[in-house]
């Protein structure tokens, strides 16, 4: 007979976004982050008072790695901006690019940023019962545009893997987003951004390809 896995219950703590029974965590410091904000000058100050707190953390269960299992978790990040960019996750696309994935807003107040490979711009807010979700093939990033901790759970493909440099590769993401100084955010044209070369987004198409193969 089959041996399958034993279902698990997993709660979540809103007031420190730890989950029960996660099989894995990690944490992300201010210096961990260096690169991706617009401001260098406004970010080394900030290293200096911040230290080696925490921005975002993330736990998850992953029951395994194979297709047609999921991956869910939640993540934490804290609020506060650098110079007028609020804080954000390192961003990314999976590694099969034609994986989705859903996250659903526990806590606070945010955005999904996403952005194709081609560069089109998508923006997505999150608050407390708001599910986003992001198509196969799109680069995202969790943006905290609150004055709050941002809560979020998680769920995608158990074979999605991520792929981080892709962002690193162009410069960043296409967009900022920043302090309105009105109490919102806006989004604003990345300078150092760089449109994706022909190879580049072949790569992230053939993701697929290779693993339907």
């Amino acid at each position: 007979m089959k041996k399958h896995f034993e279902p698990v219950g997993c709660d979540v703590d809103l007031a420190t976004g730890a989950m029960t029974n996660a099989t894995g965590s990690y944490e992300k410091r201010l210096g961990d982050l260096a690169g991706l904000y617009g401001d260098e000058a406004a970010f080394q100050r900030m290293r200096v008072e911040w230290g080696d707190k925490v921005v975002y953390a993330v736990s998850d269960f992953r029951p395994s790695d194979r297709a047609g299992d999921v991956i869910f978790g939640v993540t934490r990040m804290v609020p506060g901006k650098v110079g007028d960019e609020f804080f954000i996750t390192r961003g990314h696309i999976h590694r099969q690019a034609d994986r989705p994935e859903i996250y659903y807003g526990q806590k606070g107040k945010g955005l999904m940023l996403m952005e194709s490979p081609e560069g089109e711009t998508r923006i997505v807010e999150i608050e407390p019962l708001t599910c986003c979700y992001v198509p196969p093939y799109w680069i995202h990033r969790s943006v905290n545009t609150g004055s709050e901790e941002l809560v979020m759970l998680f769920c995608y493909p158990a074979d999605s893997g991520q792929d981080y440099a892709i962002i690193e590769g162009s410069g960043g993401m296409r967009s900022r987003i920043l302090d309105d100084g009105a109490g919102g955010w806006k989004a604003v044209e990345n300078p150092n951004w760089r449109p994706r070369d022909e190879a580049a987004l072949a790569a992230v198409y053939a993701s697929s390809k290779k693993d339907a193969a």
